[in-house]
Parts: structure tokens; C-alpha cells; sequence
């Protein structure tokens, strides 16, 4: 086994104790009309793929920047993305001064 992997494993187990004793979770993808549980309200398009939303997820709010695509004529998100608590949000609304002074700076 490569050391990938054995290395993988062993930070799984680091964190689970029970690691043994249960299978590993999996993620499994919802299909996309089980929109009953998620209201999402997109508040723009910042590139054709990618999006940012705010929606409502299993009672909590969360701010979502998502890359999307499009399989059998349907837009779907896509993994690669972040959920943003509004507290996390918040933090990073903060700091939008400092994040243009950084950009202004590299410039």
C-alpha cells in the first residue's frame, strides 16, 4: 500500500475511535428534485459555472459558492464549493477592507 493511503487511513482512524468498529461514512448525492428540504435563493452569477446563493438547509442558513454544470439539460451543483455559516460570513464580510488593501497591494 502506497503511503497515501496507509496515511489516510490512519487520520481517519486518529479522529474516529470507533473507526473499527462502524463503516465509514459516504457521502451520497441527493437526487435534484428533493428540493423540499433546501430553499435557495441566488443572489448572482459571478462566472458561468459558478454562482452564489443563499439558502436554507436543514433550518440552518448557509451562503453557498458553488461551481454548477449541466448534465441531461439540468443545472446541478457541483463539489467544488463552499457552504458559508452566517457567522463565517459575518467574519469574512469584515474583513472586506483588508482583502482590498491585500489586492491592492499585489497590484
Amino acid at each position: 500500500m502506497s503511503s497515501r493511503g496507509k496515511r489516510k487511513d490512519e487520520d481517519v482512524r486518529a479522529s474516529d475511535d470507533e473507526s473499527e468498529t462502524h463503516a465509514s461514512a459516504k457521502k451520497i448525492a441527493k437526487p435534484a428534485d428533493s428540493s423540499d428540504e433546501s430553499d435557495d435563493i441566488v443572489v448572482c452569477n459571478i462566472s458561468k459555472n459558478r454562482r452564489v446563493s443563499v439558502r436554507n438547509w436543514n433550518g440552518k442558513i448557509w451562503i453557498d459558492i458553488r461551481e454548477f454544470y449541466v448534465k441531461d439539460g439540468k443545472t446541478l451543483p457541483g463539489k467544488k464549493g463552499i457552504s458559508l455559516s452566517v457567522d463565517q460570513w459575518n467574519t469574512l464580510r469584515n474583513h472586506a477592507e483588508d482583502i482590498e488593501k491585500a489586492l491592492s497591494d499585489l497590484s
